[in-house]
């Protein structure tokens, strides 16, 4: 259900083959079990593609107990496939998707005087999202009491981790100070320690009318210490401000603040 269209009509397509393929066995297997089919396997193929979709030309129909029995349970089945992949097919254009661009990296850098973690994220389809709620998880490898190598979470405080409109872009802060999980820690001892940070976002589309939510996973190796994301708050042409997405992934050395919208 998540997959991309061109994995799930090549998943749809084979699955339609293999099943075909396993009836025109079946039919094979019986003596004279269909009528008018000269017995070779292509046209036991094409007999149960007819009985699976219900087309039925009649050239070719089943003439024995056996063979109505096969054509039996391979309408049956065909039934249920045709209503699974309509299903599958209303469920993928009615589910709600958020199309949520998501920074290459996480950065650490001095804000407000005080050394934070930032994601920026941004809205690709420009349309309302209200009540967005972002969520940072971090996770790390620990060392028990009885020395028992162990993974941990923890949930950092966001300054603020609600946009009343995710419209455009949205920079995601957690301030590491000494009630931080990051706080003491160095680049270096992110990867010592198999860090990674879940960012994830949940919102109500105003589009769809349905909550949507879409997440990010950064590796420790992803996090880079003492940049700053570019400012893409630009003027246009007309002289009214634009985003530059063009500069939405690029980080400089910490001498900037990037702009929350």
């Amino acid at each position: 259900m998540t997959v991309g269209w061109p994995v799930f009509f090549a998943a749809t397509l084979c699955a339609f083959l293999l099943l075909n393929a396993f009836f025109a066995l079946l039919y094979m297997a019986g003596q004279a079990s269909v009528a008018n089919a000269p017995g070779d396997f292509a046209h036991y193929f094409y007999f149960s593609i007819e009985t699976l979709t219900t087309v039925g030309y009649g050239d070719m129909h089943p003439q024995s107990d056996y063979g109505h029995i096969v054509a039996s349970v391979e309408l049956f089945l065909g039934v249920l496939y045709s209503a699974v992949v309509t299903g599958l097919f209303f469920y993928r254009f009615s589910r709600p998707t958020a199309r949520v661009l998501f920074a290459d990296t996480a950065v650490i850098a001095m804000h407000d005087g005080v050394r934070s973690l930032m994601v920026r994220a941004a809205n690709q389809r420009l349309n309302f999202i209200t009540n967005a709620t972002a969520n940072f998880w971090w996770s790390r490898t620990e060392v028990t009491a009885e020395g028992r190598i162990f993974r941990r979470f923890y949930q950092l405080r966001l300054r603020s981790p609600q946009s009343p409109n995710f419209v455009m872009s949205w920079t995601m802060i957690h301030p590491i100070d000494a009630t931080s999980p990051l706080y003491g820690l160095t680049a270096e001892q992110f990867e010592e320690i198999e860090a990674t940070l879940v960012v994830a976002i949940e919102g109500h589309d105003e589009t769809s009318v349905q909550t949507v939510r879409t997440r990010k996973l950064y590796l420790a190796r992803d996090i880079r210490e003492s940049e700053n994301y570019v400012d893409i708050l630009e003027n246009g042409e007309d002289g009214r401000p634009r985003l530059n997405y063009l500069k939405f992934h690029q980080t400089e050395p910490e001498n900037s603040v990037a702009h929350d919208d």
